[in-house]
Formats: C-alpha cells, structure tokens, sequence
C-alpha cells in the first residue's frame, strides 16, 4: 500500500479520536530516528529498524483509539489491557482527556527494547 492508505486512514477517523491518533503517530515517531511507519495488515504499523513493535487502532466497542503493542505478552505495565489476545497488548486512549505521554513513552521504550537488536 502507499503512503496515501496512511494518510486515509488518519483523515478519515472522527474528533476527537482523529487529533488523538496523529498525536499518537508523532509520539511513536519521535521514540528513535529508526523508527518508520507502514501499512500493514490494513493499519498504521510503526516498525524499529525494520520489526514491528506497535500499530494504531480505534477499538471497536470502546470507539477510543489505542496503541497495540505487538509482543505486548511479555511486557508487565498496569496500563496494558490483554483482553482475548493472546500475543498483543493494548494502550487505550481517553482522546477526550490530556495523553499521558510519560507512561505512552515507558511503554514504547519497552516495546523497541523486547525487539531483536
């Protein structure tokens, strides 16, 4: 897919959800200057040195957007939901309220830090 599928996905979400998920991608982008977006498996997918760690999307009953952490199985944070996956873990995002950006950055320096270096 092209940059432009990214683009859609962002531009097509409403507010408050929608301002919340691009605060999200500029979050995740700034973690390391190895950290890159792709479309994949129909989301934005945020990969470190090429391997996935996380990815962007609006849950479906809550109708909040959330970060889902790829390995999120082997990582222990009180604000981790598993839910009925049993590899992913999920962040969910209150876009009606201030980001906590220090425990989205512990969980994204976790995440990048699990991967194969």
């Amino acid at each position: 897919m092209t940059g432009n599928a990214m683009d859609d996905y962002f531009l097509n979400q409403e507010e408050p959800a929608k301002s919340c998920l691009l605060a999200l991608r500029s979050i995740i982008l700034q973690q390391h200057v190895s950290v890159t977006a792709i479309w994949s498996y129909g989301m934005p997918t945020y990969c470190f040195k090429g391997k996935r760690f996380c990815y962007l999307w609006v849950h479906k009953k809550l109708k909040q957007p959330y970060i889902g952490i790829i390995d999120g199985n082997k990582m222990e944070h009180p604000a981790l939901l598993q839910e009925s996956r049993s590899r992913m873990k999920i962040l969910l995002i209150d876009p009606e309220k201030d980001l906590p950006v220090k425990t989205i950055n512990a969980i994204l320096k976790k995440a990048i830090s699990l991967l194969p270096q």
